[in-house]
Formats: C-alpha cells, structure tokens, sequence
C-alpha cells in the first residue's frame, strides 16, 4: 500500500493544479447539490422497539387530542410577598397570562392554575400548556408568544417561571468551532513555526469539513435525517482532518530534511504518513459506525455522517494536501530555515541531523531505562481516578440539573419545594383494551381504574389521576405521579415495577412519557455499552494487527483505552456526580446523575482518536525496528519522530473539548470535560508513558506474530519499506556513511543510530533489550 500511495503523493505533487481544482470543484458541486437538493430534516426524537415509543405511537393514532408526543410548557406562578394567589390581585394578572398564551394556532391545551393546579397553601400555582408540534417544530411566533406572556406576568408584579422543553432554546455552536480553529492554528504555527505551513492543515480542514457538511446537507433530499446529524461530523472533521494534515507536513519536512527533492518528499510522506492516516482514519470510521449497534436512529445518523466526514478527511489529505506542498514550495520551511537553504547554496536541502537529543528523546530515554516503576505508578494513578466510576449513575439530564438563575431550574424548585420533586416528571399511562382483533371487549374505564388502584398500592407513589378515555372507546390514560423527580433512582424503580404488574383480561397496559423515555434511553445504552464497546474494539484489534503485524501491541492498545475510559468516567463521576470541584468549574446545585449518552459517547469518540496517537506513535517505532534498529532503540526514536506531531494534536482536541466547560448547561459541561480528559490522559499518560514503557519490557516480543496469522494476513507495509528501495538517488547521506548505503534498510539503521548517538540503548534496559 506504501507504494501505491506514494505514487499518489508524487501525481498529487506533480498535477497540482488538477487536484485541486479537482477539490474546488467537488465543493462547488456539494455546496450547488445542498442549496438545490436538501429537503426538510427531522426533529422528533424515537426510540424503536422500546415499551414508552410504542405507547407513544398508540396514543398519537388514537388518543391525538391527549397531545403525547408534543411540547409542553408549565408556567409557574407565585406571589412575590408570599401571599395566596386566590387574591383577586393576582387571579386577575395569572387569568391575563394565562389568556395571552394563547396566542397560536399550536397550542393545543391549557390547564389554568385555578382547576386543581394550586399548591395547598395556594401560595404557588402552574399552568400546563401543550403544543400540538414536538418541541424542536414550535415555530418562533410560538416561543415569542409564550416569552412574552411571560413579561407580561412579570410586569404585573408576579414571580412568573417556565419550563418544559418548549422553553428550550437552540445553542449554537460556531462560537465554540471558531475558538477551537483559533487554538488550531495558534499550536500549528508553533509545532511548524510557519504561517503557510500552518495554513495548509486549516485549509485542509476547512475544504473536507466544508464538503462533508454539503453532501450531508444534500443528502437530506433523498433520505429522512435528523436535524443534529452534521453535529459530530462538523467536530470530528475538523479535528482529524488537521491531524492527519500535520501529521503528513510534517513526514514531508522531515524528509527534505534528508534531502530528498520536494516530488519525491511529498511521495515519501505519503507513502509512510499517508499510511498510518489510512488506518487511523478506518479505527475511527469503525467507532463511529458502530453506534449503529446502539439502535437510536439520531446516534446511527451521527455515526455514519461523521465516519463518512473523517474517511473524507483522510482522503483530501493524500490529495489535495501534497498538491498544497507543490504550491508552498520553500515557505513550508520557518523562515531560520529558508536562510540556512540559501546560505548552503539555494536550492540545496537542508539536512537537520541533530547532535543533541531532544526533550521527547530523553523523556523516551528515560522511561525505557525504568519502565516497570513507570507503567506500575501510571496504571495505579489512573486505576485511583477511575474508583469513583464504580458509583456512577446515568439518567438523562432535566431542569432540575439546569444552572441555578435560569427560569427553568426556578420552576423546577418552585414544583418542587410546594406540590412535590414528582410534579416535574409524570408518568402517563396508556391502557389499550383492543390490542388485538381477538380480544374480548372489554370497558376502557373499569379496566383504566383497576390498574390506577393496583399503582396507587405501590411504593414512591404520590398520586394517580382519574382515568380519561378517548372518543372510539377503546383506549384510556391516567397520570401517575411519583414522589421523587424524574433522575431519581426511585422513579426508575417505579416504572419498572408498573410494568411488572399485570394487565387486566384483554387489555394492554405502558408506561410512557418524558420520565418513561428517559429510563428506557438509559437501559437501552447501557445494554447496549458492553456489545458496542466488543464490536468496536474486536474490529480495531484486527486492523491494529494488519498495521503492526503485531498482536501483543494491538493488545496494548486496547488495555490502553480502557484505562483511559475509566479514569475519565471516574473524574467525571467524583466532579458531577460527587460535587468535587464545583466551584472551581461553577457546577454549584448542578450535580447529579451522569447523562446516559456520555459513556457511549467517550467510547466512540476517546477511542477513535486514541488509536490515532496509536497508530501515529507506534508506526515509527515500528519502522524505525522493520529498516534494522534495535528494540529499544526502535522505541527511543519512533517516539522521537512522532511525539511532537502527537503533542501537537492532543492540545488541539484539548483545547477544543475544554471550550465547553466554559458553557453554563451541566450536560454540555460534563461532555467538555469527558472528551477532554479522555485525549489528555490517553495522549500524555497512556501513548507517551505506558506505551514507550510496555515497548520496552516487550522488546522484540512486541513484534512477534504467529507464522499462520502472519501469512493469513496481507502485508500493507504502512512503515514503508519497501519505499527504502525505491527512493530518489538525490537523498543525501549523512556526514561519515557511504552514499551507497543511505537508501538500504542497513544505511538506513545507521543513519538512525548516528543521529542518536548512545541515547537509545542506555541504562540496564539498553543493554537487556536494546540489542
């Protein structure tokens, strides 16, 4: 495969003008295809197969005017002195608010404070307004009548809070894309030291990214896509595409610093950069991917629409990123360096053959020459942060986790603190007494009541309303209120206990409703962690082994990224859910439970960009052991190689991941941190300390592969050997090698070893392993 890319770099490099045109122009066409193709998307979250998606769909065929699956808004009243709101005072003002908001053709009901929705003291009250769109298709007149009305209850002189997911405004997110473009090109001006050089990555980024989000957009014309399925690709795309970017300029740097000419360094680097971009860019496509296994119909879009931008992403940077070097020509290079050309003579290559090992050397250095009292402190220090993961509990997120000053958590409190926490997450209650043609008929009513008296028996519950039936006869509902709020570990407890009971003769009794989604949302992930994380990681291991044909470092790999995993769950458990920290990340009354999609979402996303730092990190360890240098030796100088591209990327998705701790919603926070520390653990302690330590012990085990595994499997050559033979005879040999020797496996090696002076195999471990 090193071949075939390589002469892919080289008619990139030679062509340039074609290929990006070529580019330009698949962007014009993606972004003509999304303005004249793309048609509506959908906002309406389900979740098949579960008991509360199919009560759901019953009562919006039979029971429409109960309004199940649309918005809904509760308004809280109270008085500001604290006086009843029997007042005539306030009767007149809540009656006036109450009028205003309805205001639109969608709204579909309004329960008035005064029918049964006072608090006992009468002190506080609400009123229930039900939409009949779902939350993510209330019109803006709608969301401006109901904010309005709002006002007007304040200004009459009322505490007058609201929530509800009709409340629930939109954020956007290119606040948060631009400050991570900013930190981007911030790192790659000081990684390459080279405005044009640190353009090219971004401008990768930005055509991929660009393409990506059209085609998606275009697509939506022919197939029915939710409305957040470009999110992820957005994020990832831009992430990896200046990773992979950076990663090949700089194999291209390093190779004219050999002295190869600029066709066939751009040939070189992609051949053996390009390589490790491939299957770097397949481990996260499979990630990704794999959240079809999920079976959340908005997760399996997200994944492929983010695998599809990420295999773009490594696509346009073996194309059109060598094309970009043909145009940079010498400005690739910091200006220092454009001097030292034109001092040696113009044209001729500068050769960087460093004397002095370099910090990423001797921190390798280091760690080869203790490695087992590294990999024993590193693994406790991460196996001490992941302890509080152990009580890790998942729910999704509700008002009650809102930050403290908005309206939405001043209603929550409000419900709370005066009709009980289970006011703010009902459960609804579908009885079906024709769920079949053979059933016997039987009475909607005498069947709806015999099923409230057996949940009234039941604990936690606080109250359970009469039953209404619809129209035809043959459905009923009944709300059930909880004692405890919607995230408690109690109301889950409780729904699972009314569908344990049994159902009246010829009837058919659910659990649905917001509270009821959430549990099954929960369930489901959770049954749904241990086979995605199996499919995810077995697919990886077996193209781990094809890169590194290897199965110990696959192996590694692995243990790796679960270490990561569960170090950051438990950090994220000891802030979120134990409170640590919360005043330092302004968390304060916002604990809780851990939202159900975050351990999905870490695995997903943490690990393909793992395997990145893997494959980046490991393949020069493993070229540097295929062209002849010794164990540790291999290690010390593949770490060398890559390590500051690694340092680079991980501070850019770093960066990036952190911007959303600085937002004021808890969930979004909790995501920030997660994603954060999953990159900055496994970067900096499991690929730059445990990795270089285990490849140390191992020696040349690490490379050991069965015979029959070893022939079952293609040899893809990602170190590029073969390109050794096949370089340009205008490579330089370094001071004190014969010429013939610089382009063999042999010369090779002792270009390595004279750069690296005594550095590599230094120390007991050296001497054991090095050799």
């Amino acid at each position: 495969m090193a071949l075939y890319l390589q002469r892919l770099g080289r008619f990139s490099f030679r062509r340039r003008g074609l290929v990006l045109g070529l580019w330009l122009g698949v962007l014009l066409v993606s972004g003509v295809g999304a303005a004249t193709l793309s048609g509506p998307t959908l906002d309406t979250f389900t979740m098949p197969g579960t008991e509360s998606q199919r009560a759901l769909d019953l009562l919006e065929e039979r029971f429409p005017e109960a309004g199940a699956d649309g918005a809904t808004a509760r308004v809280v009243f109270a008085a500001p002195d604290g006086s009843p709101l029997t007042a005539q005072r306030w009767q007149d003002a809540v009656g006036s608010v109450v009028s205003s908001l309805d205001g639109t053709d969608e709204v579909g009901s309004i329960a008035d404070p005064y029918s049964g929705q006072l608090s006992d003291d009468g002190r506080v009250g609400f009123a229930q307004v039900t939409y009949s769109v779902a939350a993510a298709d209330l019109s803006d007149e709608a969301r401006d009548t109901l904010e309005q009305a709002i006002e007007h209850g304040r200004a009459a002189g009322l505490i007058v809070e609201a929530g509800g997911d009709a409340t629930e405004e939109e954020g956007g997110s290119e606040a948060t894309e631009l400050i991570g473009l900013a930190v981007a090109a911030l790192v790659l001006v000081i990684t390459l030291g080279s405005l044009v050089a640190a353009g090219l990555p971004l401008l990768v980024a930005l055509v991929g990214v660009g393409t990506a989000v059209a085609a998606i957009t275009a697509a939506t014309g022919f197939v029915e896509l939710s409305s957040n399925t470009s999110t992820l690709a957005v994020m990832l795309g831009l992430a990896v595409a200046i990773d992979y970017s950076l990663f090949v300029v700089s194999r291209y740097r390093q190779e004219l610093g050999r002295g190869l000419s600029q066709e066939d360094a751009a040939g070189r680097a992609v051949g053996t950069a390009g390589s490790a971009v491939v299957f770097a860019g397949l481990t996260v496509a499979i990630a990704l991917v794999g959240l079809a296994v999920v079976n959340i119909p908005f997760l399996t879009e997200m994944g492929v629409a983010a695998s599809f931008a990420v295999l773009l992403a490594v696509v346009i940077a073996l194309t059109m990123l060598p094309a970009l070097l043909g145009f940079a020509g010498a400005r690739v290079h910091p200006r220092r360096d454009r001097r030292d050309r034109a001092a040696q003579g113009g044209d001729s290559p500068v050769r960087h053959l460093p004397s002095t090992p370099t910090r990423a050397r001797r921190w390798a250095a280091w760690i080869t020459r203790h490695p087992v009292a590294v990999l024993v402190a590193t693994v406790m220090a991460l196996g001490a942060a992941a302890i509080p993961a152990l009580d890790m509990r998942l729910a999704l997120p509700d008002d009650g986790t809102a930050a403290p000053d908005s309206s939405a958590r001043k209603a929550y409190d409000l419900l709370s603190d005066n009709f009980g926490a289970g006011f703010n997450g009902p459960l609804t209650i579908t009885v079906d007494t024709h769920p079949n043609a053979w059933s016997p008929a039987t009475d909607p009513q005498a069947a709806a009541e015999a099923v409230g008296a057996e949940i009234g028996r039941l604990d936690h519950v606080a109250n359970v309303s009469p039953a209404q039936v619809n129209a035809a006869g043959d459905t009923a509902i009944l709300s059930v209120i909880p004692e405890t709020g919607p995230a408690a570990a109690q109301t889950s407890d409780l729904v699972r206990a009314i569908r344990d009971l049994p159902a009246p003769d010829g009837s058919e009794v659910s659990v649905t409703g917001s509270t009821a989604l959430a549990v099954d949302i929960t369930d489901s992930l959770g049954d749904a962690l241990l086979p995605y994380l199996m499919v995810v990681v077995g697919l990886a291991i077996i193209l781990l082994c094809l890169v590194f044909r290897s199965v110990l470092v696959p192996l590694k790999a692995v243990g790796g990224f679960l270490l990561t995993v569960v170090a950051s769950l438990g950090v994220v458990v000891a802030v979120f859910q134990w409170g640590w920290f919360e005043g330092l990340l302004g968390i304060e009354g916002q604990t809780g439970p851990i939202m159900s999609l975050l351990p999905i979402l870490i695995v997903g996303l943490v690990f393909g960009l793992a395997m990145d730092y893997q494959v980046f990190l490991v393949t020069g360890m493993r070229e540097q052991h295929v062209h002849g240098a010794g164990a540790t030796e291999a290690v010390v100088s593949g770490f060398d190689h890559g390590a500051r591209v690694v340092i680079a990327a991980a501070i850019i998705m770093i960066s990036v991941f952190a911007g959303f701790i600085l937002t004021p919603e808890a969930l979004i926070k909790q995501m920030g941190l997660a994603l954060a520390l999953g990159v900055a653990i496994d970067a900096f302690i499991v690929r730059m300390t445990i990795v270089p330590a285990v490849m140390a012990l191992l020696g040349r085990a690490a490379w050991w592969m069965p015979r029959w595994l070893d022939r079952l499997l293609p040899n893809v050559d990602v170190e590029g050997a073969r390109l050794v033979d096949h370089a340009a005879p205008a490579q330089a040999a370094p001071d004190g090698l014969a010429p013939e020797l610089s382009g063999s496996p042999a010369g090779y090696a002792a270009v390595i070893r004279q750069n690296d002076g005594d550095h590599a195999d230094t120390g007991p471990v050296g001497s054991r392993l090095g050799r």
